[in-house]
């Protein structure tokens, strides 16, 4: 886990960031990080409602536009406007955790669509400087199947070798991910607030950290990796030992 103190060394003034899915949890938890380091954030996301509300949190340090990654041309138009990035960072997906022979097909080729061809048409499109990174969020469960969740495993393991071919691909742009385990996110709003909380105590208990992430947690590791000159094809697991446990 990153030390606040090694985060608050970090200085990003005048750097344009671009936080992909950063109108809630991780993605606005980096955003909000992000503009305190002195960035200026642009937030994207699918509600423009959203969008509107995570910029309130940031002030006159963000901007947010709409985005659908999961339209190519929506996408192509997003990254047209002759913006070049120092750091883009994808956080936000739509995927629905079931075992393979209970999830319908068309549900199980969104999810794919959403977090792995998401990022795949960003990391396409975007126009980065030479100096900068293009990061994205995983799962342990890439390294740690589960039943019941063997296609999440599969797009965070495909995700994770697509950053590294794309770290060999896009040099001298560097290219991370950021591997968490279960953090307490929007993610799990439709559980009930006493249910979520058992769950969070009992997922926690299994963990050797004693507790589940926190959006902090994924928001300090992000913006280390970009600003970290020599990191790139680097996934970090950020799981609470979930992976060891």
């Amino acid at each position: 886990m990153v030390a606040d103190g090694a985060v608050g060394m970090i200085d990003f003034h005048d750097n344009r960031i671009l936080v992909v899915g950063g109108s809630s949890g991780l993605g606005l938890a980096t955003a909000q990080l992000a503009a305190k380091l002195g960035a200026h954030v642009t937030i994207a996301s699918r509600s423009m409602e959203k969008v509107n509300a995570a910029i309130a949190t940031i002030a006159d340090r963000a901007s947010g536009r709409q985005l659908d990654v999961t339209q190519n041309g929506q996408v192509e138009a997003f990254f047209a406007d002759g913006t070049v990035w120092d750091h883009v960072i994808v956080t936000g997906s739509d995927v629905q955790i079931a075992a393979v022979r209970e999830l319908p097909l068309e549900t199980a080729y969104a999810a794919v669509d959403s977090k792995f061809w998401g990022f795949y048409r960003v990391a396409r499109a975007a126009a980065i400087k030479p100096t900068g990174s293009l990061s994205v969020i995983s799962g342990f469960l890439a390294s740690r199947p589960a039943a019941g969740r063997a296609l999440m495993g599969a797009i965070n393991a495909a995700l994770e070798s697509l950053v590294r071919g794309l770290a060999l691909e896009l040099k001298p742009v560097r290219v991370n991910a950021v591997s968490p385990a279960v953090t307490n996110t929007p993610m799990w709003a439709g559980l009930t607030d006493e249910a979520r909380v058992a769950m969070f105590e009992r997922v926690a208990n299994t963990y050797p950290a004693g507790r589940v992430g926190q959006p902090e947690d994924i928001a300090r590791q992000l913006l280390l990796l970009a600003a970290t000159p020599s990191a790139t094809g680097t996934i970090v697991t950020l799981d609470g030992g979930a992976s060891i446990a």
